[in-house]
């Protein structure tokens, strides 16, 4: 399942939040400092988030992560239930706020909620060069691996033909050989499945070329 970061200085709470989200089949992190979990935020999908920390605030930190993963599932944690504490942290880019002691089975069921709410989206951010999957995998990618999936984003849920991709590039589809846009697609299928552990949704269509057979954003 998707990655959660857990950020939180209690020691033994972080441990029994840990152990009881694995039971329940999420993939989790953890840290114990701000500087240690901006550290770790990478390739993760959600993020649980405690607000009194030794090395600053757990709302700086949850604007520092929504800034550099928009997508990414937000929950606060904080032994102190004051209103203004709450607008500060979803102002901040938390999707929720939850008061200590944690009901575990609460907990659970907002991660799983926030994963249905982004569980369709791919996202390809063509300045970075990197495509990042709707729950956790991200892959750097080529300027003709960007090119050609930002194409398959514009149209989607259609295929995009051979002739239409090369003469994208740039290329006389006369004399184009379609041997190289086939060998680029086999090795970046190859390199997310090795790279993110499953199958990216480039496929190919019989006699035409090919699509994105999932909803790809472009950013």
């Amino acid at each position: 399942m998707a990655k959660v970061l857990l950020l939180d200085d209690e020691v033994e709470l972080r441990e029994e939040i840990a152990a009881f989200l694995v039971k329940r089949g999420w993939t989790v992190d953890q840290a114990g400092t701000v500087a240690e979990f901006q550290e770790r935020a990478s390739d993760l999908a959600f993020a649980i988030i405690d607000v009194m920390l030794p090395d600053g605030s757990g709302f700086d930190a949850a604007v520092w992560l929504r800034a550099r993963h928009r997508d990414c599932g937000i929950v606060m944690l904080t032994a102190r239930g004051d209103t203004q504490d709450k607008i500060d942290g979803l102002i901040g880019g938390a999707d929720h706020y939850l008061v200590k002691p944690v009901k575990l089975l609460e907990l659970d069921a907002i991660l799983q909620a926030l994963g249905r709410r982004v569980a369709n989206d791919w996202r390809l951010d063509c300045q970075a060069r990197v495509l990042s999957a709707p729950v956790g995998g991200r892959l750097e990618l080529s300027a003709s691996e960007i090119a050609l999936l930002a194409l398959l984003a514009r149209h989607p849920a259609k295929a995009v033909s051979r002739r239409q991709i090369a003469e994208d590039f740039g290329f006389d589809w006369v004399d184009y050989d379609e041997r190289r846009l086939e060998t680029m697609v086999s090795r970046l299928r190859q390199r997310w499945r090795s790279e993110a552990g499953s199958e990216l949704p480039l496929k190919t269509v019989h006699r035409t070329g090919y699509t994105f057979a999932a909803p790809l954003m472009l950013a």
